[in-house]
């Protein structure tokens, strides 16, 4: 029972010394990814106006015509 306790201790502190490692290896891991989605939905926006835009400007112009 002893060696099962020891067993589980020492692999709760290698479990805990490689998050530590992790965590601290590079804090700003991610990062880029987050504003690589941030620029994606600023351009899906702006063509998403760009698009309701002219579609307008269309449908104006072809209710002129009738």
């Amino acid at each position: 029972m002893y060696y099962l306790a020891a067993t589980l201790h020492t692999l709760g502190v290698q479990m805990r010394d490689t998050a530590t490692r992790k965590a601290t290896k590079d804090p700003e891991r991610g990062s880029v990814t987050i504003e690589n989605v941030i620029w994606a939905v600023a351009v899906i926006a702006i063509v998403g106006i760009v698009v309701l835009a002219i579609t307008n400007y269309v449908r104006n112009k072809a209710a002129e015509i009738r």
